[in-house]
């Protein structure tokens, strides 16, 4: 099967994340319309596509364990000038956010992940764009406010187009074998 690309993320959902999508690619970012609105759990990582069952029972086990939490975003931050990214900030949801991607990447679970920089959980809104247009979208979404209940994470893997395809949600607190090919399915966080 070779090598795919995956990636980990809670979706933000509509009407926020077509909102945030338009206001992404308003801003010049020409990867907007192939990322969908997203707080990353798990960063694009390369795997053997052999290895997709094993993740897929992982993130239900991680997900069966958890239970839904509120999320809240408000405002915009920066990680300027270490990486060229502006962001929506995540003010609710946070500490849950940490402890699903902890386990995630879990060095006993099928890909355990180094990160590059400490975990920040965010909702990108610009990246590696012009300057000018970095400051437009942190000054223009300063006031930015969005919440819902987090309810599971998904995991996506990215085309050969460069656009990322949801390949399967896991919602939180349940475990259940889907008839299609014995494939896993779950979600939830940890009870407080």
């Amino acid at each position: 099967m070779g090598t795919v690309t995956i990636g980990v993320s809670i979706a933000v959902p509509e009407p926020h994340g077509s909102k945030l999508q338009q206001l992404r690619a308003g801003f010049g970012d020409a990867a907007a319309h192939g990322i969908p609105t997203h707080v990353t759990l798990l960063p694009p990582t390369e795997v053997d596509g052999a290895a997709l069952p094993a993740i897929e029972a992982h993130l239900a086990e991680v997900a069966a364990r958890g239970r839904p939490f509120p999320m809240r975003l408000s405002g915009t931050g920066t990680f300027r000038p270490l990486s060229p990214v502006v962001f929506v900030q995540v003010v609710e949801g946070a500490a849950a956010c940490s402890w699903l991607q902890k386990r995630v990447r879990d060095t006993s679970g099928p890909v355990p992940r180094e990160l590059q920089f400490p975990y920040h959980p965010h909702v990108t809104v610009a990246h590696g764009i012009e300057e000018a247009a970095m400051d437009r979208a942190y000054e223009e979404l300063s006031d930015y406010e969005a919440q819902w209940p987090c309810t599971g994470f998904a995991l996506y893997e990215q085309g050969a187009d460069g656009v990322w395809r949801k390949l399967r949600e896991f919602p939180f607190g349940s475990t259940t074998v889907p008839p299609q090919a014995g494939r896993v399915e779950s979600g939830s966080l940890p009870a407080r």
